[in-house]
This record gives structure tokens, sequence and C-alpha cells, in this order.
């Protein structure tokens, strides 16, 4: 009898690498031969797959962090493992910053590109910290949903989580309500998930499309800056701390956590993102109750590449343009911005807000944000990339410090988690994690 003919399972890293490249050159086709048909199909296949993605943004925030902070009743220690959290956090934000503001000052970014004041224009919304401060209180509970305000979704979501582990066992029918809403979410982003390949055609080939190889001319130096700063904090920085803090494998980690990097840098949205970086998390061995805590708050305030690279290299960018000098002062507060004002990006696409209450801040020319859009879509690529490993990478060092780490686990992650319909996370019994040592 002959064996039957086991089915071709092409890995979803490879899917995505097969888009990119189509993207490309769709993208070259389009803008080179003027295909305006072809430009509109990708531009609505890339628009519908980001919008889906949106779709589930509100409620999965708002589920994820209730449950979260409902689960650390499960886990010992959950002050120390959550104020950890914060502290690696702000460590690698402010190592982050230290690295755009080192790139910024060798290289110039805002030299002979022939761009001038004129060429900006001041954006029609802008952060500043007043507004931060109060907004993260949201006025009515319906608003922050329509808007897709992540900040203010985030609050109500830890105030209900809160209010829930006082109550006690009489929130335990919302709790249980909570946790079966959360999962609905999750599979249904999940199928979106499944789509990426398709989704990185459209996004990589609208790029190539409407802004072609021209654009990035004229920004080269500040667009290399940016994927620079970005790598040498993901492959550098990064590694460098599991290797010497959390005294595991780097070449590990990046095997199993480059599904979520790789969908990070396609969608750009480190929200939409969000449930299959906690799949590989936990697939690298971090306690589940420990990961649906970090992860989903790391979602909303981690973020090293749209937070601190970015910020520090433009506001030195257009410092340059508009011919202002930075002082130590300066160079000062944008340190300040990028580890305190994190979450003013709200792990949503872009970083515009986050660039408005930096030059507010500074006060540096708001038109400067005009010069940047235009790049932007190319940039936020590699910023969301690296925001999503360094979600990743911050819960495995807590976890690998505080002992909480299956290493065993760590050593067998598995580099690809799509190769079936749904990864099949590690089974294990509910039971309290925290430090031993």
């Amino acid at each position: 009898m002959s064996k039957p003919r086991r089915s071709l399972k092409v890995p979803f890293w490879l899917q995505i690498i097969a888009g990119l490249f189509l993207g490309v050159l769709l993208g070259w086709i389009a803008r080179t031969f003027d295909v305006a048909w072809l430009v509109t199909a990708l531009d609505k296949v890339g628009g519908t797959f980001v919008q889906l993605l949106k779709l589930a943004v509100a409620p999965l925030v708002f589920f994820a962090i209730l449950v979260s902070i409902t689960n650390l009743r499960k886990v010992n220690n959950a002050a120390r493992l959550a104020s950890r959290t914060l502290l690696w956090f702000l460590i690698t934000s402010l190592i982050a910053v230290v690295i755009g503001l080192a790139i910024g000052l060798i290289t110039n970014p805002g030299a002979g590109t022939g761009l001038t004041p004129e060429d900006g224009g001041k954006p029609e919304a802008q952060g500043t910290w007043l507004d931060f401060l109060t907004g993260i209180i949201p006025t009515d509970v319906i608003t922050p949903f329509t808007e897709l305000n992540v900040l203010q979704i985030v609050f109500m979501a830890a105030v209900a989580g809160i209010a829930a582990l006082a109550i006690g066992e009489k929130a335990q029918p919302v709790l249980s309500l909570s946790e079966s809403v959360l999962e609905l979410l999750q599979k249904a982003l999940w199928w979106v998930i499944l789509l990426a390949p398709i989704g990185t055609v459209g996004l990589i080939g609208r790029a190539i499309a409407t802004y072609g190889w021209d654009l990035i001319g004229k920004y080269a130096t500040f667009t290399a800056d940016v994927y620079i700063g970005c790598a040498l904090v993901m492959f550098g920085v990064y590694p460098l701390l599991l290797a010497t803090v959390a005294k595991v494998s780097p070449v590990q980690f990046f095997k199993g956590a480059w599904p979520a990097i790789q969908l990070a840098f396609v969608s750009r949205s480190s929200v939409g993102t969000m449930p299959l970086t906690v799949k590989v998390v936990e697939r690298l061995g971090v306690p589940r109750e420990y990961t649906s805590f970090a992860v989903p708050f790391g979602a909303t305030t981690k973020m090293d590449g749209c937070a601190a690279i970015y910020p520090s290299l433009a506001a030195i960018f257009v410092a340059q343009i508009f011919d202002i000098q930075l002082g130590l002062q300066e160079y000062l507060l944008i340190a300040f911005v990028a580890v305190v004002g994190s979450a003013a990006t709200a792990g949503l696409t872009g970083a515009t807000v986050m660039l408005t209450l930096t030059l507010s801040t500074l006060g540096l020319p708001l038109e400067g944000v005009g010069l940047l859009l235009a790049i932007d879509p190319i940039l936020d690529m590699m910023r969301t990339a690296t925001n999503v490993a360094g979600q990743a990478v911050v819960p495995v060092i807590v976890a690998a410090r505080e002992n909480i780490l299956d290493r065993d686990a760590y050593r067998n992650a598995s580099a690809s988690p799509l190769e079936g319909d749904e990864p099949q996370v590690r089974d294990r019994a509910p039971e309290p994690v925290g430090a031993t040592a």
C-alpha cells in the first residue's frame, strides 16, 4: 500500500515573507506603470486588514486588562512582580532613548535634506501634558470605545479589575463572563491574524505605490537612523539583557518570539498583535497568570520604538530643520518625556501623539510633525516591531529573575506557533506563582 501523502504546510513566517516580496513587486508595478486600479486594490486590502485588527482593539484591551488584574490574585508577590515589570519597562526605555539621542547627535539627520520649515505643517491634533494627565479619566463610559481612546479604556478596566478584587466572591459571575468574552475576542482576532500574509501584500504594496523610493531619499539619514536605532535595541540591548540578566539564550528568545515581532512589523499595531504576543511569551515559559498581566500592560505602555528612539531622533531632526540649538537641558527633557510619557502612544498605529508631546515640551515648532508624516508608515513598521520585542523581553527577564520561568519550555519554544490552526498553549494547573528566591 502506498503511504498517504502529507499535506504541504507553509510556515507562517514564510507566508509573511512571501507577502512582503509580493507587496513590493505589486507596489513597484503600480507606481512604475501608473496602474490606478492596482493602487486602489492594494489600499483596500491593506486598509481592510488594519480595520479588522482595530475592530477588536477597544473590547480586547478592556477585558484583557480587567482579567489580567484579577488574575494577579493567583500570583504570589503580585505587587513585587508588577513593580519589577514597571521598573524594567523604565530601564529599557531609558536605554533606548539614550541610543536614539546618540545616533541623532552623530549623524545629524536634518542636515542636507533640502527640506525647509515651509515644507512642514501643524498636525490636526497634538498631545500636551495637561491633555495626557486629564485625558486619562473619561467623561463617560461610551466615548473611549467609540473614539478608540486606549488610555481611557485602560483606566476604566483597571478600576473595574481593582473593584472586582475588592468585592471578592460576589464579582465571580462578572469575572467568568469577562474571561469568556476575552476568549471569544482572542479567537476572532486570531482568525484576522491568520490573514496577515494577505494584509502584508496590501500594506507593503500600498506604501511602495504611494511613496515610492524617491521620498525615502530625502529622509535617507533619518530613516536609516530609526532603523539602526531600533535594530541596536532589538538585536543588541535586548539580547545582552537576556544573556546577562535573565541568563537565557537570546537566539532561543527570537526563535520563540519572532512570529509576534514579524506580525507587528506588518500590522504596525502593538495592541493588534497582543494575542500573538501573549501566545509566544507563554510558550517561552513565562507563567500564564503573569503573562496575562505583563503583556497587555506592555502593549499599552511599553513603546521603545515609538516613544523612545523615534521622538528623540525626530526632535533632533526638527531642531536642525528649523535651525534651533538643543542643549543638555533639552536632551534631558527628551529622556524624561520618553520614559514617563510613553503611555500616550497607547499601542495604536503611528506615534504622532508622542511626537507632538515631545516637541511641545521642548518648545519646538509643531510644524515639524508635518515634515515626518509622509515617511511615517515606513518608519512605523520597524518602530512597532521593536515595541513588541520589548513587550516580550521584559516578562521573560522578570520571570527569570524571580525564578518563575519554565526554562525547559523556554528551550523548547517553537519557532512558528502558527504551524497549525491555532497554537496549543501549555496546559498547567492554575497554581500560584511568585518569587521563590
